[in-house]
């Protein structure tokens, strides 16, 4: 039986794969300190065997109990603050959550003899390089995400360079599914629209909304996740769906389905935002090394979440403590 650890494992990603780990007989430890991610979302068996571990990937002794405790054989790093738009604007925050704790967790698995750490980057490190993004163009990010992911990717490089620590960097994009976090102000676009939805609020679209992203349904990404403990050593993968789609169109699709529930949204257009217009990815790196295929039919992915989200709590949608405020965009301040 393997031991996995995964970090953020109260987020989407990290929820979903460990059901899906603990439903092929591999044992899970968790991590996650429960600001992006609720506790709901944790899988029953985790918490049964007192192997969820609720801190700050900041707390170095606290980390580094786990690792000599269960001598995790693989690392799931998805534990980030993946706000781009934002991170102009907390960027001691951006760095410390998405840099200084990843590093944290390189320095254990280097320590503890970890096998292999999987890393979730982004295709923010792509920054305005033409769509669709392949893993062989030049990493030129637009924001502080995607600087701090990108760093994050060079680590490990060279700590497989020094010390042998085997890895993948996988670069998914704009994953959808039950169990994202539909309450932060700031990202996951859809997850916001369905909650104001669910208000009969406004959807609001940044900009013209002609920008164009591929949204991809997380249940297609588990059983190539589950390949990478043994398959694409020290390889750089894109991950996620083929078909884009305007934001414009999403929100229309959002509309329609929030409709077919008695929800009755508006569409609005605010001030555009200081982003990548075109961002999707090429894939075929994934389908040929981790036989990845996605079959996402947006509309339906749609229509899952707003099922889910019906049956969700009222939870608080917090604002973040702004480190810099000039030239903040109105719909947050």
């Amino acid at each position: 039986m393997k031991k996995i650890l995964i970090t953020g494992v109260a987020g989407l990603l990290g929820s979903h794969l460990s059901a899906y780990l603990i439903d092929k007989g591999y044992e899970v430890i968790g991590i996650d300190n429960l600001s992006g991610g609720y506790d709901d979302f944790v899988d029953k068996r985790i918490k049964d065997k007192n192997m969820f571990y609720s801190f700050d990937l900041l707390d170095h002794e606290k980390l580094a109990d786990v690792f000599r405790t269960h001598k995790p054989e693989y690392v799931y790093h998805f534990a980030a603050y993946a706000a781009e738009g934002l991170s102009p604007f907390i960027r001691n925050f951006n760095y410390t959550n998405n840099l200084i704790c990843s590093i944290n967790i390189i320095n254990n698995s280097i320590t503890h003899g970890v096998k292999k750490v999987i890393f979730t980057s982004s295709m923010a490190v792509y920054g305005h390089g033409k769509a669709p993004f392949k893993e062989d163009q030049l990493p030129y990010p637009a924001d502080p995400y995607g600087i701090a992911k990108l760093a994050v990717e060079k680590d490990l490089e060279q700590a497989y360079s020094q010390f042998g620590l085997q890895y993948t960097v996988v670069r998914p994009h704009n994953v959808i599914g039950t169990q994202q976090n539909i309450w932060d102000k700031y990202r996951n676009v859809i997850g916001i629209w369905i909650r104001e939805s669910l208000k009969n609020g406004t959807i609001l679209i940044y900009g013209d909304g002609e920008q164009t992203r591929a949204f991809s349904d997380i249940k297609y990404y588990m059983n190539p996740f589950e390949k990478l403990m043994t398959h694409a050593d020290q390889e750089i993968i894109n991950i996620g769906a083929d078909q884009e789609f305007t934001l414009n169109t999403v929100a229309e699709l959002v509309k329609k389905v929030a409709n077919e529930f008695g929800y009755t949204p508006s569409i609005k257009h605010v001030e555009e935002r200081q982003e990548v217009k075109n961002a999707y990815c090429n894939h075929d790196k994934a389908k040929h090394l981790l036989d990845f295929k996605d079959e996402t039919n947006i509309e339906e992915t749609i229509r899952d979440m707003f099922i889910w989200a019906q049956t969700q709590p009222e939870r608080e949608v917090k604002k973040m403590n702004y480190e810099v405020e000039k030239n903040i965009y109105s719909y947050w301040k």
